[in-house]
């Protein structure tokens, strides 16, 4: 299936979100119908990359999800950098594990979005530290599917 446009993502099913950094993945969810986008976890990334796939894998196949929606880190003027490649990076090795369908969401200042409305919810610094890339993935989530919502 491999990297697929917004009109080839399968019609129904529950949706995972990656927001892909260095250290960690954030992890997040959509349910069945697709109304709600919410975070699951953070996966703590270690030098190899093969046990976060798994986990990532397992959190895709517990949910019975349909496809992966990665978070892409443009530049503010919509250009691919180092970041950027290092997600498309990330995805070639998911589709070296399994051939799912993988999107790409353009995820400018999801991360910023997620620290603001955890702030202003007065989550613990702690707390916000754990969540906040889970908090990010839902974002980037809710973006496709209001992406999604204007095609129909």
């Amino acid at each position: 299936m491999a990297v697929t446009d917004l009109d080839s993502l399968p019609r129904t099913g529950v949706l995972i979100g990656i927001d892909p950094g260095t250290k960690t993945m954030g992890v997040a969810a959509t349910d069945g119908i697709r109304m709600l986008a919410s975070p699951v976890e953070t996966i703590h990334r270690v030098k190899a990359l093969g046990p976060s796939i798994t986990r990532l894998f397992e959190i895709y196949d517990d949910r019975k999800a349909v496809a992966l929606v990665i978070g892409l880190p443009l530049n503010m003027d919509g250009s691919e950098g180092r970041r950027a490649q290092s997600t498309r990076a990330l995805a070639w090795n998911i589709l070296q594990k399994r051939d799912v369908p993988i999107f790409f969401q353009d995820e400018r200042l999801s991360s910023a979005e997620a620290e603001s409305a955890m702030w202003e919810a007065e989550v613990s610094r702690k707390r916000r530290d754990d969540r906040i890339d889970a908090q990010a993935a839902a974002i980037i989530l809710k973006s496709t599917l209001n992406l999604l919502e204007r095609r129909q």
